[in-house]
């Protein structure tokens, strides 16, 4: 295998034009006749047995090419990305453009190359001075969420519907005197306030007592996702089965004692109020990171390629589909219920993708100028905080860890040692 590169016109983007040899290819297309014989038969052949120059003579000298380009590329291919000296960061476009027994096989891989980074200022960034006073109101408004929290809910049978109260009710609307796909159901838990209903129909089920029907008239909103009901007065048949309240426990030292370590209230407030300054704190140490890096980006000049964009955004993608499984979800059917495509995610999340490959080239760059190393220390202190986090040995860690896992904590470290190096001389202002 050889290869030659070639800088194109579109900054930062290379072809690499690799060729195997006319020996590595008949290799090739031994493999793919091994692994495709089985499917294969002949008249006078048993299945599986006969032999390559007659399936070729049957079927055209080309039978096996395909598969076996495809056992060649992905080799080839990483082979040149090791050897060609330079830092590839996309998924490669391939395009064979030669291809015949008895001949060298090549092939083409458009790739982009990480962008030269010409870095702004970074130290003494200007960044918004943040509040992490924990305030009075702030522990109240912890004690009212913990107090949710802990709250039961109640069957009630001697009032009427109030705001707040979980309902469950039968409903049937109509558009024009006419029942509508979706505008049924029956035992449907609501809660009055949460507005998960249209316009005002919760409003409207306010006041009325368990038994009681009722026609509730809204409009649905001009964004609705349903063409047909966009827009449209309806009206909805509802009646109310069951009423729920939900009952608060009262803040006492019982209270902190239940939800808590503390024997009084007045401790459990203490603790409060400290973890709350120290959440404030890391929020405000984050908000501070993203600003400064945003304007680090804005100070700095960097030509990001196509390429390298899409690699993020492909990788970005299957990050959430990966995380829509864990839910139960499959993209198809998020994309059913939400109306949702696939060019239309991908577009949507391409800022998002642009703002991580500039954050990483900025804060590569910054570990650069500073000459930021990532010491054996280092790296043994993470290995055991990782070990800790699985509940594994430190010797398991690395026993499943290669080469490529290794470099990427070490340039992980690097890169959050620049971090530190950029918040650390921020000016608040």
């Amino acid at each position: 295998m050889s290869f030659t590169v070639e800088n194109l016109e579109e900054k930062n983007m290379v072809k690499l034009v690799i060729e195997s040899t006319a020996e590595e290819f008949e290799a090739g297309l031994n493999t793919a006749y091994n692994k495709n014989k089985s499917k294969i038969s002949l008249p006078g052949f048993r299945k599986g047995k006969a032999p390559r120059k007659m399936i070729e003579k049957m079927y055209g000298a080309e039978v096996f090419y395909e598969d076996a380009a495809n056992s060649i590329i992905p080799d080839a291919y990483a082979k040149a990305a090791d050897e060609c000296g330079l830092e590839l960061v996309s998924q490669p476009k391939i395009n064979v453009t030669q291809l015949e027994a008895g001949k060298p096989f090549i092939f083409e891989a458009v790739v982009a190359t990480k962008p030269e980074v010409e870095l702004g200022q970074y130290k003494g960034v200007e960044v918004t001075k943040a509040d992490t006073e924990a305030t009075d109101a702030d522990v109240e408004e912890e004690l009212k969420r913990v107090q949710d929290q802990n709250s039961r809910t109640v069957a009630v049978t001697d009032r009427a519907v109030k705001d707040g109260d979980n309902t469950v009710i039968d409903f049937e609307g109509f558009v024009d005197g006419v029942a509508f796909e979706g505008g049924k159901g029956t035992d449907y838990p609501l809660t009055i306030g949460s507005h998960s209903f249209i316009d005002t129909f919760e409003d409207q089920i306010i006041g009325m007592n368990i038994g009681d029907e009722k026609e509730i008239n809204v409009t649905f909103p001009e964004e609705y996702h349903v063409d047909d009901l966009k827009g449209k007065p309806a009206m909805f048949k509802v009646s109310v089965k069951e009423i729920k309240e939900k009952q608060l426990p009262e803040l006492n030292d019982e209270f902190a004692q239940d939800v808590s370590d503390f024997d009084t209230i007045a401790e459990y407030k203490d603790d409060l109020k400290k973890k709350i300054a120290d959440r404030k704190s890391r929020e405000a140490k984050a908000k501070q990171e993203d600003e400064a890096i945003a304007k680090i980006i804005e100070d700095s000049k960097m030509d990001i390629p196509d390429a390298m964009v899409d690699t993020q955004v492909n990788r970005m993608v299957e990050d959430f589909a990966q995380r829509l499984q864990q839910q139960g979800l499959s993209v198809e059917q998020y994309f059913q219920y939400t109306g949702m495509t696939a060019d239309k995610i991908m577009e949507e999340m391409k800022p998002e993708a642009v703002k991580r490959i500039q954050s990483r080239l900025v804060l590569e760059a910054v570990v650069k100028a500073e000459n930021i190393e990532t010491s054996d220390e280092d790296f043994e202190a993470e290995l055991k905080k990782m070990a800790e986090a699985y509940k594994m040995e430190l010797d398991q860690i690395k026993e499943f860890m290669g080469d490529y896992e290794k470099k990427q904590i070490k340039e992980d470290l690097a890169i959050q040692k620049a971090v530190d190096v950029i918040v650390g001389s921020v000016v608040e202002k």
